[in-house]
């Protein structure tokens, strides 16, 4: 069992204050510099602040059953208390109008010092949005991006579980305490979370699944995240409350458009409409969000089994088929641009060529070019 530092129960006193909301939080700790400062201040003082209820809650010296199940949870390994105190606390999301002022977190810390793209969209999707989630998040994930979700079923879920496997990081943005999953199903995938990810909450342990709970969940989603990608999302979907947050932050938005006459396409097309980027390749976001953190994706050099290296013996061709597909998208791309991305020979470029194409993957286009149709 972990020792959990004294500072931890007076951020959690303050978090159990019936009527103290974000705002009036960080006018304490502006007016006293610390949780600990403020218990510490007389009655008087604080009433400066707040109002005589909330001082007399701040005087009243008591430590809640509450707080004692809390500080025995977090004496667990891989359980973490983040306030807006510590260095662990996510800077983009400290950027953010409203950012909690304290996380409840299970699992890998180190995926918060990652770069990250939110990935949401429709709790029904088609069978090729949840393929696409799954896809772009797994590929995102190769490039170094944390993928960022809400672990409901559909779009989510996919995007936690293509992230995973590429063995890359994720984070899932709950609307109940970490002590619940929701829903029960992802179970399994919540496990799996925490052993590669990050579970994080805003809400106290026993918080069940509120609906209002999930709308203030969607504001961390897309705090935590450089942009957001809404994959699938109909005209009613809680994912462009999302989007709508990820805007009102100054966050990239993007969406992947569907057929005209498709429900679950609505709603990225409203987005697209009203300035959301249209994307239809994952360099599409990768160039986007070029910082510090990456250089253009011209530079970047490839995962290893993300493209066959040189030299690709006979047997590896399949996948070799596979890896090029991936890198094209329906836009038609030169052999050139193959040549330089892919890492194989102009040989063994030209043999998976004619292969695609006798195969309808591809088109040849003039100009020397190729399309994917598929």
């Amino acid at each position: 069992m972990r020792q959990v530092p004294q500072d931890c129960v007076y951020w959690l006193r303050m978090h159990e204050i019936q009527g103290l909301g974000r705002q009036t939080t960080y006018q304490l700790l502006k007016a006293f510099g610390s949780a600990e400062a403020i218990f510490a201040a007389s009655h008087a003082n604080l009433r400066k602040v707040v109002s005589d209820d909330i001082a007399n809650q701040i005087k009243a010296e008591t430590v809640s059953d509450q707080i004692k199940i809390t500080l025995e949870w977090l004496a667990e390994p891989n359980n973490h208390l983040i306030t807006l105190a510590d260095e662990d606390y996510p800077r983009l999301l400290l950027e953010t109008p409203d950012p909690p002022p304290i996380l409840f977190a299970k699992g890998q810390l180190s995926c918060l010092q990652q770069p990250s793209i939110a990935i949401v969209g429709s709790r029904n999707p088609t069978a090729q949005g949840e393929k696409n989630a799954h896809d772009f998040a797994m590929l995102l994930a190769e490039f170094g991006f944390t993928i960022v979700s809400g672990l409901a079923i559909g779009i989510d879920a996919a995007a936690h579980r293509g992230a995973l496997a590429s063995n890359g990081k994720t984070i899932a943005v709950v609307g109940t305490g970490l002590d619940i999953v929701y829903p029960a199903k992802h179970r399994e995938l919540a496990h799996e979370i925490i052993k590669q990810g990050l579970l994080i909450s805003e809400f106290s342990l026993g918080t069940p699944s509120l609906p209002q709970n999930f709308v203030q969940r969607n504001r961390v989603i897309s705090g935590l995240s450089m942009g957001c990608l809404v994959v699938e999302a109909s005209l009613q979907s809680g994912s462009l409350i999302t989007a709508k947050f990820a805007t009102e932050q100054d966050r990239d938005v993007f969406a992947i458009p569907g057929s005209i006459h498709s429900p679950q396409s609505k709603g990225c097309h409203q987005l697209i409409k009203q300035g959301a980027k249209l994307v239809d390749a994952v360099q599409d976001i990768v160039h986007e969000l070029k910082s510090e953190h990456f250089v253009s994706l011209a530079a970047m050099p490839l995962k290893k089994n993300f493209i066959p290296a040189k030299n690709t013996s006979p047997e590896e061709i399949p996948h070799a088929d596979k890896a090029l597909l991936d890198l094209m998208s329906f836009e038609p791309v030169t052999v050139e641009y193959l040549l330089q991305h892919s890492g194989l020979t102009s040989d063994t470029l030209s043999s998976i060529l004619i292969s695609l194409e006798l195969d309808n993957k591809i088109a040849s286009m003039p100009g020397g070019r190729y399309q994917r149709i598929v």
